[in-house]
């Protein structure tokens, strides 16, 4: 099994082309993020992934944006999902990392809207792999435990920092169920949380090394169970970010660190990382 790495567009400030050189001298697979809304825009962007022979994931929200539209109906969620499908087709995705459903949902609910989108992404002959994340339905650990005894044919992307960040704790307190949902799990973000937050300053940082500990550990029960499923490769997505999770400095707004030098290094590390869980587990 390999471990391929994907740079976001997420707080990225440039262009695709710019994303695209960087992604290449990083030695990362692709890029993830939404498809252009507008065929020229869609079209430019193919045509840059193609110029540096790069894989593409695409990001899908369902109604409004990263946070839901707390009014908007499943059905609604629904039709935004196979509307942003559609729109990613033309680019060929490996798979859509859909941020889908709302938190406030009660179980039966949750379990109705994700047979129908599971049967939107088949419709398609697209997976989806829906993603661990405040404010939608996989917003902690035990909903989308029981979603996925359910439906055991999903599968999800797993940004275990949302999870930290709502617990108020790491994820090693809740580790049988960390061990479950691996089983179902196609993508990793790489962002490291913290239990009052879902975004370190900076991963490498010494007072962090527990938070980032915790985490690998997480990520190293996904490779497992991959490995035991015969996936030939694996993917990941350092995702630290913008938009309130890169702490400022007062009174200056100036961010403490680089975001792209952040998600560089916790990508090189896990592909360390991965290397030598390999040899230990070959």
């Amino acid at each position: 099994m390999r471990l391929d790495l994907f740079k976001t567009l997420w707080g990225h400030e440039g262009t695709a082309e710019t994303a695209a050189s960087l992604a290449v001298e990083a030695g990362f697979t692709g890029l993830e993020a939404p498809a252009p809304e507008k065929d020229e825009e869609r079209e430019a962007f193919a045509a840059t992934l193609s110029a540096h022979s790069l894989d593409y994931i695409a990001e899908i929200c369902t109604t409004g944006s990263y946070v839901p539209d707390r009014t908007a109906t499943p059905e609604e969620h629904l039709l935004s999902l196979e509307t942003k499908i559609q729109r990613s087709l033309p680019l060929k995705p490996r798979f859509c990392n859909v941020m889908g459903g709302c938190d406030a949902w009660p179980l039966d609910m949750q379990i109705d809207f994700f047979q129908r989108a599971q049967a939107i992404a088949d419709k398609h002959e697209v997976l989806c792999s829906f993603e661990t994340h405040r404010g939608r339905s996989f917003f902690n650990p035990w909903v989308t435990r029981d979603v996925l005894r359910a439906l055991p044919e999903l599968r999800i992307t797993c940004d275990f920092s949302h999870w930290v960040v709502v617990c108020e704790r790491q994820m090693d307190s809740e580790w049988e169920t960390i061990l479950e949902v691996a089983e179902k799990a196609h993508h990793i973000h790489s962002r490291v949380g913290f239990d009052q937050g879902p975004q370190v300053s900076h991963p490498a940082a010494p007072e962090y090394a527990e938070a980032l500990s915790s985490h690998e550990r997480n990520w190293q029960a996904i490779w497992a169970a991959q490995s035991r499923q015969g996936y030939q490769s694996t993917s990941m997505t350092p995702e630290f970010g913008p938009d309130g999770y890169l702490p400022k400095l007062p009174f200056t707004a100036m961010p403490v660190a680089d975001l792209w030098e952040i998600n560089r290094w916790i990508g090189l590390r896990e592909k360390e990382q991965f290397r030598q869980w390999t040899e230990r587990n070959q």
